[in-house]
């Protein structure tokens, strides 16, 4: 995988046709080896943001800010040391901590964090755990996995990463595999792909099925999957088959 993967990544999800961000909000990284990734890096527009825009920077470092719970000066001292260029004048995303942690403690490739209007609708509103807890067509449960992991509004940075790895330890507990839609309150969507690709389709689809979720709350009241039919629909064969299509290309 390669920067210039995340480059048009990074430019799909910011479409301002699309509504997932507006101006310098999001942020997607990518795993470059066991040692490093690029992020976005402050400030930058994921609707024009080109190569120039994103910071390489080594695992170790940030990972060791969650270890050590650093935090002011400290951690801007580590930030600025997990840097593969020292000379760069960019700074990583705030969220930078999160990021790493998924890259390196759940499997994922590459990870797509948006703002997108229909997600927000529910995630600041009361139903927010409800829509994360439940599917409601099958398409959902294939590309997003039987739910997603919820995490109360948190403050962005250190707190926040301490909330999605705990968040998504428990639905790895559970399901036995990692998360691939992180829901967060009163803030947004984080979707966990194998690849630049398969970060937008999870995107796609959470959003999608959002939009169907105010569209049934608008109308009447959701129906929603059974536990069984969410199992099943996971775990058939073909759709097995059909997942990892969409996965690898």
């Amino acid at each position: 995988m390669s920067l210039d993967s995340l480059v048009g990544l990074s430019r799909a999800l910011g479409a301002p046709s699309r509504q997932y961000v507006i101006i310098g909000e999001g942020n997607t990284s990518l795993k470059r080896s066991d040692g490093s990734f690029w992020i976005k890096a402050s400030g930058q527009m994921l609707e024009t943001v080109d190569e120039s825009g994103f910071v390489e920077v080594k695992f170790g470092p940030i990972l060791e800010i969650l270890e050590r719970q650093l935090s002011g000066a400290a951690m801007d001292k580590a930030v600025n040391a997990a840097k593969v260029d020292a000379s760069s004048p960019l700074r990583p995303s705030i969220e930078v901590t999160f990021h790493a942690l998924l890259l390196h403690e759940f499997g994922a490739g590459c990870i797509a964090h948006t703002h997108p209007v229909p997600v927000n609708q529910l995630l600041c509103s009361n139903r927010a755990l409800e829509y994360a807890s439940h599917r409601i067509f099958p398409d959902e449960v294939v590309l997003c996995g039987p739910r997603s992991a919820f995490v109360p509004y948190l403050d962005p940075g250190v707190p926040l990463a301490y909330g999605i790895r705990h968040a998504s330890v428990g639905y790895a507990e559970q399901y036995g595999e990692p998360p691939k839609v992180i829901l967060l309150q009163n803030h947004g969507l984080i979707a966990l792909g194998k690849n630049p690709t398969d970060a937008l389709r999870i995107t796609e689809m959470a959003v999608k099925a959002a939009t169907i979720y105010v569209g049934a709350c608008a109308v009447g009241t959701p129906v929603f999957l059974s536990e069984e039919d969410i199992a099943h629909l996971y775990k058939r064969p073909d759709e097995i088959y059909r997942r990892r299509q969409f996965e690898e290309r």
